[in-house]
């Protein structure tokens, strides 16, 4: 009897689900996983893909995909995978070969210029981002031009990181930020500043000049649009990636949001994230695990003597 009830808990306590939290703007994948998805907000992190095993998982089935149906984009995804893998030579004649029987496809341009450019490549990659911009100027929220002027600025040199070249805009030195772009001009800023950086963060570390740089005006646009929080997260994130102007210090000090309502935003920001359609199943396996692991205790509790007859005694 003992060995039929620890057989009964252990059986549900492994029918726990995993559960792994997703960041980053939502992708599907040609074999339907859902390979990242973004907090709601203007404040990039980075995308977080799961584990290394968990890409060697995808890889495997995105390669029967594509042997099973010869669809291009299983293998433009295989191509994606081995990018976040760092295998960037090998992403490149993947893509390589995937232009050469599908020429004029957006994600063989913008994917093989993110792995030039990884490569130390600037200037092939360069040569591809354009060409996506080519392809669909309207991929990626219209963002590309600032790719453009981040690679420039790469091969020109250190002096043309500035928010003039990367973004045509400057806010000024002052301690709050000044702009005459209306605010329609500064949220569609925001958010392809915010998708540049977002897709950048995962394979840049900190420090890096360019994005520190771009990081501080995402701040100051989030500072002139209103959102004070978001404002202080990109400054910190800033003064992290190693953007040392003293203007930072003085825009950083003029708002500090009280503790509680800075918590309560937080909450209320990761509440909307786990019940958005797409995560709603893995809120409900976060329920079913609360519940399996309650109802193994309660279990334990009430046979308690059968199962541990000598502890109990």
């Amino acid at each position: 009897m003992k060995k039929v009830f620890l057989g009964l808990v252990v059986g549900v306590l492994f029918s726990v689900p995993a559960l792994a939290c997703l960041n980053g703007t939502t992708k599907i994948l040609a074999n339907g996983t859902l390979l990242y998805e973004d907090y709601e907000g203007f404040v990039p992190h980075g995308h977080e893909f799961g584990s290394a095993e968990h890409l060697k998982e995808i890889l495997i089935s995105l390669e029967k995909g594509y042997a099973k149906t010869k669809d291009m984009d299983y293998l433009s995804d295989k191509g994606y995978i081995l990018v976040i893998q760092g295998k960037y030579q090998e992403a490149i004649e993947l893509y390589k070969k995937i232009e050469s029987i599908e020429p004029g496809r957006y994600s063989t341009a913008s994917n093989i210029g993110t792995a030039y450019e990884l490569t130390g490549n600037n200037l092939e990659a360069l040569k591809w981002i354009e060409k996506s911009i080519n392809i669909s100027s309207k991929s990626h929220f219209y963002s590309e031009w600032i790719h453009v002027n981040i690679l420039k600025a790469k091969i020109k040199g250190e002096k043309y990181i500035t928010s003039g070249f990367l973004i045509g805009k400057d806010f000024g030195k002052d301690s709050f930020p000044k702009s005459d772009m209306d605010n329609d001009s500064l949220e569609a800023l925001r958010q392809q500043l915010y998708f540049q950086l977002n897709e950048r963060m995962f394979f840049v570390k900190p420090e890096d000049k360019i994005v520190a740089r771009l990081l501080f005006d995402l701040g100051n646009l989030s500072y002139l649009l209103g959102d004070r929080d978001e404002a202080t997260e990109n400054y910190k994130l800033a003064k992290e990636y190693g953007f040392h102007d003293p203007v930072l210090k003085e825009r950083m000090k003029f708002y500090s949001p009280p503790v509680i309502e800075h918590v309560e935003k937080k909450v209320v920001k990761e509440i909307k994230f786990q019940t958005k359609k797409s995560r709603r199943s893995q809120l409900m396996g976060i329920i079913v695990s609360v519940f399996a692991l309650f109802f193994s205790g309660l279990i334990i509790f009430i046979f308690r003597k059968k199962i541990f007859p000598k502890l109990i005694s």
